[in-house]
């Protein structure tokens, strides 16, 4: 059954997706992390499953054209790949903010919670 603290584990998680398509992983896991300390402290949930599925999430979208992994991959493209490996990698950047935090949370907190 889906308890609150598992939704309020997605909903870190994907809020860590979703910020770090555009800004720092480090960053933004020094942010959420603490976030996620009520939860582990509470025993409602195990630690290790919560901040390993935040990060994994926080890395999935570091291709996205916004990052700098990503925008270093589409400015060293040549003129005529540029436009579509933009629009693939936005794509793929996009489907793994939503796709991340829903997997990562079922495969790994879920199971793991009280």
């Amino acid at each position: 059954m889906l308890t609150a603290p598992v939704l309020t584990a997605f909903a870190i998680c994907l809020v860590g997706a979703l910020v770090s398509a555009f800004a720092s992983t480090t960053g933004i896991l020094a942010a959420l992390v603490p976030l996620a300390v009520p939860l582990v402290t509470g025993g409602d949930l195990a630690g290790w499953a919560l901040i390993s599925a935040l990060g994994v999430c926080a890395s999935l979208v570091d291709v996205s054209p916004f990052s700098t992994v990503g925008a270093t991959l589409t400015a060293t493209a040549s003129d005529d790949d540029r436009q579509r490996l933009a629009s693939l990698l936005l794509r793929w950047g996009m489907a793994l903010i939503v796709l991340g935090p829903g997997a990562l949370v079922v495969l790994l907190v879920w199971p793991a919670s009280g």
